[in-house]
């Protein structure tokens, strides 16, 4: 990695860690924040936590800001609506700019311009209600993973084997009020890789005994296996390393984000979403391609920060 750009705490001056919103990983969100509020402290940067329940207007509020470390997840926090609201008050912030920020939510969107420069996704079908199944199960086949385009943490995604499954499926997914998809099912090995500063950090392998990396293979279970080294070979290692850079940069992600891919069982790399506002709980990712990078917790957090520093 780079040198620091900064290595005084006051160069930042007071920071807000915003943190929560409204969303469906709000209690997530409240453990990233946290995490990340007592490493600021750690490192001498005057933090404040605000935790976001309504407007991040209000939240904001009477507060002397200098500039925010964005770290709520989901809608409200990673969709471009708070960045609107720091651009339009003038406060510097961590990662993603407006554009990348409600593009990237929406995993479809994401998908789609992927597909349009060249990359491969997995196919999908938009399924808006109970007509689309059939044309979906001719196109798709089974088995299927039906997603929310616009929630993450694996919030209300769901394998189907049947179309009994797809409709259950669908109904699940359709109670976040946003664009429904069936994915067609990937059999192969899943990574993720952390981009920080426009560099890639090591790649980790994800191995669970769930159907799929669900919230609960995320943030609860202890069977969960995490390889980093993942096991690639170095060529392969750079080959998507180099690929969720580009992948990035596609959808105009700055500072920071984490992208997820898979290798499916004929060699073929697939990308699935990438993330502008990662977790950084003790079961999070990017803390560990970190660790692996040589990076420890509080180093990682003054990096990220520095992002606000565009």
């Amino acid at each position: 990695m780079k040198a620091l750009a900064l290595n005084k705490p006051e160069q930042f001056g007071r920071v807000a860690v915003m943190m929560g919103g409204s969303a469906a990983e709000r209690e997530v969100s409240l453990r990233s924040g946290a995490a990340v509020y007592e490493a600021l402290k750690r490192k001498g940067v005057d933090a404040v936590a605000i935790d976001v329940t309504g407007s991040p207007i209000e939240a904001l509020a009477g507060q002397k800001i200098d500039r925010v470390f964005n770290i709520i997840h989901g809608r409200g926090g990673e969709d471009g609506v708070l960045q609107g609201v720091l651009e339009v008050l003038g406060i510097p912030y961590t990662g993603s700019g407006v554009m990348a920020s409600a593009l990237t939510m929406d995993k479809l969107r994401t998908k789609l311009c992927w597909q349009g420069y060249g990359l491969v996704t997995p196919k999908w079908c938009l399924l808006q209600d109970e007509s689309d199944l059939d044309g979906c199960i001719e196109k798709l086949g089974f088995p299927v993973i039906v997603k929310p385009a616009q929630e993450g943490s694996s919030i209300g995604m769901s394998k189907a084997t049947n179309r009994d499954e797809l409709l259950t499926a669908l109904s699940v997914a359709a109670k976040y009020r946003c664009d429904v998809y069936a994915e067609a099912w990937v059999s192969g090995k899943e990574y993720t890789v952390a981009v920080l500063g426009g560099e890639a950090l090591p790649v980790i392998r994800l191995e669970t005994p769930n159907t799929f990396y669900d919230y609960e293979a995320k943030y609860q279970a202890t069977t969960t296996q995490y390889h980093c080294p993942c096991g690639l070979s170095q060529d392969q290692e750079q080959f998507i390393r180099d690929l969720a850079v580009t992948a990035c940069k596609i959808v105009g992600v700055k500072g920071w984000g984490r992208v997820d891919v898979f290798i499916d069982d004929l060699g073929q790399y697939q990308l699935i979403e990438v993330n502008t506002v990662p977790g950084m709980t003790d079961h999070s990712l990017v803390p560990m391609a970190a660790r692996q990078a040589g990076m420890d917790f509080e180093e990682l957090v003054w990096r990220v920060l520095e992002t606000s520093c565009r």
